[in-house]
C-alpha cells in the first residue's frame, strides 16, 4: 500500500470552479492506495484554464485529470486528441497525459451504462426516456445510441430550443429513433411508453427542491426501470416514489462512481478497486 508520495509520484486532480464539494478525492486516493499504485489525487479551483493545462502539458508527473464545470467543453481546446464519444458529445471530463501529449475522454455515459450493465437491466430494444436535457443527460445519450441498440429515445426538456439541439444531434450521429418533447406537456404520454426513465434534472438534489420529484409518483408502473442522475441525497423522491410502486431503481452514485472507475482505469492502465471506491464514496455520502 502506498501510502507517502517521493519524486515518482504520479499526479492527478478535479478543476473546476467550485471544487470544494467534490468526492473525487475521496474514491481516487482510496483506489491509489489499495491498489498500491504511486498516484496521488487533489482538487483545483481553476480560474486560468489556458495556464493550468499548459502546467499540466509541462510536468513530467502530471498524469490525470478529472474536469467538470464550467471547463468541461472550452478545455478541448487544449487538447492534442479528443476521443469519438466525447467529439460527438461536445465535452470532455477526463485528461490523459501520456508523455506531454493530452487526451481527452468522456466517462459519464460509458460509466451510465457499466451501471445499468451491473444491475443486469439490457438496453436493448428498450424505449428510454430522458427527463431533462443538461450535459449529463446529453453525454448518457450518446453512450446509449453507439453502443446499446435502444428501440427509440425520448427527451423531454423546459427549454424547446436546447431540447431540439439535443435531439438533431442524436439523430444526425445515430440510426435509433430520437423524438423530442416538452417536460410540461408530454411527461404523462411519455412515460407511459417507455421502458426506462432517466431523471436528468436537478430536481430533489439536496439544496435543489430537496424532496421534490420531476415525475409525479402517479405515472409510475411496476414494470419500469429509473435510474437518477443526482447523488446526494443517495434515495431521491423520484427513486422512493419509483420504489414504492416496485420499479427496479439505479441511484446516481452509480454513475459517479463507475465514470471514477474508468477515469482510474484510463490513467493507471490496471483494474480499479470497485469495492475500495464504493465504499469510499458511501461514507463520505453519508457523513
Amino acid at each position: 500500500m502506498t501510502n507517502y508520495m517521493n519524486t515518482q509520484t504520479q499526479l492527478c486532480a478535479v478543476i473546476g470552479n467550485p471544487v470544494a464539494h467534490s468526492l473525487s478525492p475521496v474514491m481516487h486516493n482510496a483506489a491509489f492506495s489499495a491498489a498500491g499504485v504511486n498516484y496521488a489525487y487533489l482538487a483545483f479551483a481553476v480560474h486560468d484554464l489556458a495556464g493550468c493545462m499548459a502546467g499540466m502539458r509541462a510536468l513530467k508527473g502530471f498524469r490525470g485529470l478529472s474536469v467538470t464545470i464550467p471547463h468541461k467543453v472550452n478545455v478541448m481546446e487544449y487538447l492534442d486528441e479528443v476521443d469519438v464519444l466525447a467529439q460527438k458529445v461536445g465535452c470532455v471530463n477526463t485528461v490523459i497525459n501520456n508523455d506531454g501529449r493530452l487526451i481527452g475522454a468522456i466517462t459519464d455515459g460509458l460509466g451510465t451504462l457499466r451501471a445499468f450493465e451491473q444491475a443486469s437491466v439490457s438496453l436493448k430494444d428498450k424505449t428510454i426516456l430522458f427527463v431533462g436535457t443538461g450535459g449529463a443527460a446529453r453525454a448518457v445519450a450518446f453512450a446509449m445510441t453507439d453502443t446499446c441498440s435502444p428501440r427509440e429515445l425520448r427527451i423531454l426538456g423546459r427549454t424547446p430550443s436546447r431540447m431540439q439541439t439535443l435531439v438533431d444531434d442524436l439523430t444526425a450521429g445515430s440510426n435509433v429513433p430520437i423524438r423530442g418533447g416538452s417536460l410540461q406537456d408530454d411527461l404523462p404520454q411519455a412515460v407511459a411508453a417507455s421502458d426506462i426513465i432517466i431523471q436528468a434534472t436537478p430536481i430533489g438534489m439536496h439544496g435543489h427542491a430537496a424532496g421534490e420529484s420531476a415525475v409525479p409518483a402517479g405515472l409510475f408502473r411496476p414494470e419500469h426501470i429509473v435510474f437518477d442522475m443526482v447523488y446526494r441525497p443517495m434515495k431521491t423522491q423520484f427513486i422512493k416514489d419509483a420504489e414504492a410502486v416496485g420499479c427496479v431503481s439505479i441511484l446516481g452514485l452509480e454513475m459517479l462512481l463507475n465514470q471514477a472507475i474508468l477515469q482510474f482505469e484510463l490513467w493507471t492502465e490496471q483494474s480499479a478497486p470497485e469495492e475500495v471506491m464504493r465504499n469510499a464514496l458511501v461514507k463520505a455520502l453519508q457523513a
